[in-house]
């Protein structure tokens, strides 16, 4: 049965239980429900903050990092008396400060491959609040291997995601995005910025999702990644499915091993890098209407391709499969390569090159399908 309500539950969820939605009933699963926080910061702040006033009964917060002076113009979890106390432990005082009923589980260390299953086993739903991808493909490797649901958000600078991985076996993380990109391709809210209010507007979606799926109400975001542009003030879902050639994870594995070795083999291979020819999406148009012809070649994921692409390209070979489909790529023609954002593309250029393409006859799109969407053709849908 679970813990029940007490009488001043009943006055401070009374604004929930008078929702048909909602009820006693609903407001006592949220009172039993276990949910996980991986990160208090940007993304975090505001999911701990509601996911705490609407009455979820445990919260884990998991959280290595420190408070930051520079994490208060968008961190609202914290404040200036806190610089230098762990985030997870700031976390919990602001909690009980608003409710000393909810119990708070504190864990003070990164995410990894060798806790992951232990910290998250057990827990309804897991929340993403990270700012860095080997955390955010742990997460969702571990919620599959636990059979968790997760929700997933993500900013940059005025742009953000949200989406539910993982709700009954549904749309994975892996299905829109396989592999993590190469280190400093997408920069962190420290290297590119990112708007004050957007974590709170991303993070709010976040908890939404989190109490629809405790309390078994709406439609989740399972195969929709929504995109919101806040200087537009738009947003726009976009429908995911799933990967049928996708391999089912049964292992974990720590992604920062992973991107230091996508690192050493791109450096390895510098000398090649000044040899593909770098071309922005304007300049490809130009060359386009004076009559060039390139193989234009994407090599984003098949999921990422299903959620946006350029009308004229002529295959979608993934990055990391650009090595086995050598003979369906022509070496007697220009080659226009694109990705996301010009990192994959890239990196495959330089495969081409060191296995016999004229490199002068390679050129990469720089600024990738995101900076196209922003440039020539706003109608491409950005994520």
């Amino acid at each position: 049965m679970g813990e029940q309500l007490s009488a001043a539950d009943l006055q401070r969820f009374s604004r929930h239980i008078i929702l048909p939605q909602v009820g006693m009933e609903g407001q006592v699963r949220l009172r039993n429900a276990r949910v996980a926080v991986v990160g208090a910061g940007g993304l975090g702040s505001p999911v701990i903050l509601y996911l705490a006033a609407a009455g979820i009964g445990h919260l884990t917060i998991i959280d290595d990092d420190a408070v930051d002076l520079s994490n208060l113009q968008r961190q609202i979890l914290h404040d200036a008396a806190n610089v230098g106390v762990n985030k997870a432990v700031s976390a919990r005082s602001r909690i009980h400060a608003l409710d000393d009923s909810i119990s708070v589980t504190v864990v003070e260390e990164r995410l990894t491959s060798v806790n992951a299953l232990s910290v998250l086993e057990g827990h309804d739903v897991v929340v993403d609040g990270t700012d860095n991808f080997p955390t955010r493909y742990l997460v969702n490797d571990a919620c599959e291997m636990l059979g968790i649901t997760w929700v997933y958000g993500s900013i940059h600078r005025f742009e953000g995601q949200v989406s539910v991985f993982n709700l009954n076996g549904g749309v994975n993380y892996r299905d829109i995005f396989p592999k993590p990109p190469p280190p400093g391709m997408v920069p962190s809210c420290a290297e590119g910025g990112v708007l004050g209010v957007l974590p709170g507007v991303i993070g709010t979606l976040q908890a939404n999702e989190v109490l629809k799926l405790v309390l078994g109400i709406g439609q989740p975001l399972s195969g929709i990644l929504m995109l919101y542009d806040s200087l537009e003030m738009r947003f726009r879902g976009v429908r995911a499915s799933k990967d049928p050639t996708r391999s089912v994870v049964t292992e974990l594995m720590d992604l920062e091993g992973y991107c230091a070795n996508t690192q050493v083999e791109v450096q390895s291979s510098g000398h090649v890098e000044g040899m593909v020819q770098e071309i922005s999406p304007v300049a490809v148009v130009e060359k386009m209407g004076a009559g060039w012809a390139p193989y234009v070649l994407d090599v984003r994921s098949i999921g990422e391709g299903s959620i946006a692409s350029i009308s004229f390209v002529d295959d979608l070979i993934p990055h990391v499969d650009v090595l086995q489909h050598l003979d369906s790529i022509p070496s007697d023609r220009d080659i226009l390569l694109h990705c996301h954002h010009g990192g994959r593309s890239m990196m495959a250029g330089m495969m081409l090159a060191n296995n016999g393409w004229d490199a002068s006859r390679l050129w990469n799109m720089t600024g990738g399908i995101d900076l196209w969407s922003r440039e020539v053709d706003s109608t491409i849908p950005r994520y």
